[in-house]
């Protein structure tokens, strides 16, 4: 496993519940800005890590749920995104900006 993921599972343990990140706000924190894909592979990974890593809170730059596929189910995703008071509609984060945590401003 590459310190890049591993510093992504780090970065995405933070994520408060009830707030998402993109893949792209996750490369920049990372000082590499053009590894948005690298962090949506680390994000497929962490389903196998020892310590959990809350992948379901990472969305892509526009709040779409498009990591759902890697989850247990369809649906699993958008689940615990809504038990943690995160609305979705249509595979949509609704109100995206509202509930969206900016790893560089919030661990700087």
């Amino acid at each position: 496993m590459s310190d890049f993921y591993q510093d992504v599972f780090e970065v995405v343990r933070q994520i408060p519940a009830g707030k998402v990140t993109s893949y792209g706000a996750i490369a920049r924190y990372l000082g590499s800005a053009g590894s948005s894909r690298m962090v949506g592979w680390a994000m497929n990974l962490s389903h196998h890590q020892p310590v959990y890593v809350p992948a379901h809170r990472v969305v892509n730059r526009n709040g779409l749920l498009t990591g759902k596929i890697h989850f247990g189910s369809p649906c699993q995703m958008q689940e615990l995104l809504e038990n943690e008071g995160v609305v979705i509609k249509d595979d949509c984060v609704v109100n995206f900006q509202g509930v969206f945590w900016d790893p560089m401003a919030e661990l700087g």
